[in-house]
């Protein structure tokens, strides 16, 4: 029997509900239930083929205890290791190299050092920063938020320099970014489970929380909507996650991804509402049925990601890159290079005979002239004497 298990805290509609899903399909050696820790000793597996993680982020044992159940074979969604490393400046830098929309950001110094610290440990740098180039690029307003964290925690909307500086010094030792705001006509979350099942969702950021996901007047422009559903399957199979919400602000028709490292997104019943509460529910019990059907004892059975498996295996940055960017549809290039290739080809086969004709007099050139040097040799020795 593989059991799968969900890992939560506070929440109770969805791990619940999920839990009674995959009972409910009946299918041969699988169940689920909420996961059970009592001693966690190193090596030791867990009794779970796949451990669906909605807490971890709050409970360091937690992470610890998860860390040491995917070293023994657990598959655990999202990736603990992943998930710890992560952040949202490296997501906007690796987002921009994929050529995926996002706001112009800076990543800011914290305004109060880090403890054990002193100021002889940061004498590599510039101090004070260059905040005219920083106003210029990033414009006003914009926003200020942690370079990585979540929940819409210390995230401050900044109107101009002095209002930077005194709500910068309220953030003590966090480390913040600055981004450009960016004015949109459309917003959507996304729901992403697997890498590739996608709940499109209009979403309203501006309204009290268990009214967001209420838009008077949702996108209905299918070019729209299918390039945000084309950008959240390529952020989630660049970084690897399996169960994540991407957010997108659409501007002049361009949508800008503004918040995709969610690996324990919303999913109450009451928030997200009953049509979305349903599509979470079902594809996530989907999604973890297969990942249990295909989980191999023992075995590393976690999803890093395209740029983390091509990184380890040492393919150069660029070549990484163009992987990530590549896109299903051909080119009108294409073809005219093959058309190209295949007359070098033909070419070449016409013409054996010049080929085998310039190949024996560049022989018999080389042969004379190896024949030659001894002589010039002798030559250049009797002059030197």
């Amino acid at each position: 029997m593989k059991k799968i298990g969900i890992l939560f805290g506070q929440e109770d509609t969805f791990p619940n509900a999920f839990i009674e899903r995959v009972n409910s399909k009946n299918i041969k050696g699988i169940t689920a239930e909420a996961v059970r820790i009592d001693v966690v000793q190193q090596n030791a597996p867990l009794d779970y083929a796949v451990i669906i993680d909605r807490i971890s982020q709050d409970v360091p044992f937690y992470r610890a205890a998860l860390k040491n159940a995917a070293m023994t074979g657990t598959a655990v969604i999202n990736n603990p290791f992943w998930w710890s490393a992560d952040e949202k400046f490296f997501n906007n830098c690796l987002a921009e190299k994929i050529g995926v929309p996002v706001p112009k950001t800076v990543l800011l110094p914290s305004h109060h050092r880090p403890d054990d610290t002193s100021e002889k440990s940061f004498r590599n740098l510039v101090f004070p920063t260059d905040w005219e180039y920083i106003f210029d690029y990033i414009g006003f307003p914009a926003y200020m938020k942690p370079y990585s964290g979540g929940g819409w925690k210390n995230v401050y909307k900044i109107n101009d320099p002095g209002h930077l500086f005194s709500t910068h010094a309220e953030t003590g030792q966090l480390v913040m970014m600055l981004q450009e705001e960016i004015v949109f006509d459309h917003y959507f979350r996304n729901y992403c489970l697997g890498g590739d099942r996608v709940l499109v969702m209009p979403y309203e950021p501006r309204n009290p929380h268990h009214l967001r996901y209420k838009v008077d007047n949702p996108c209905t422009d299918k070019k729209i909507l299918k390039k945000v559903e084309e950008l959240t399957i390529k952020l989630n199979q660049a970084l690897g996650y399996d169960f994540n919400t991407v957010e997108f602000a659409v501007r002049d028709g361009i949508p800008y991804a503004i918040d995709f490292c969610n690996p324990a997104p919303d999913a109450d019943r009451h928030s997200v509402g009953e049509e979305n509460f349903e599509w979470i529910v079902e594809n996530a019990a989907n999604f973890a049925i297969e990942k249990a059907q295909q989980h191999k004892e023992g075995k590393m059975n976690l999803t890093w990601g395209e740029f983390m498996s091509d990184s380890v295996q040492t393919k150069p940055v660029k070549r990484v890159v163009r992987k990530l960017r590549k896109v299903t549809k051909k080119t009108e290039a294409k073809p005219v290079a093959k058309k190209a290739a295949s007359k070098k080809v033909a070419a070449k086969k016409a013409s054996p005979k010049k080929s085998t004709a310039k190949k024996a007099t560049a022989t018999k050139t080389k042969t004379a002239a190896k024949k030659a040097a001894p002589k010039k040799r002798a030559t250049a020795t009797a002059k030197k004497k």
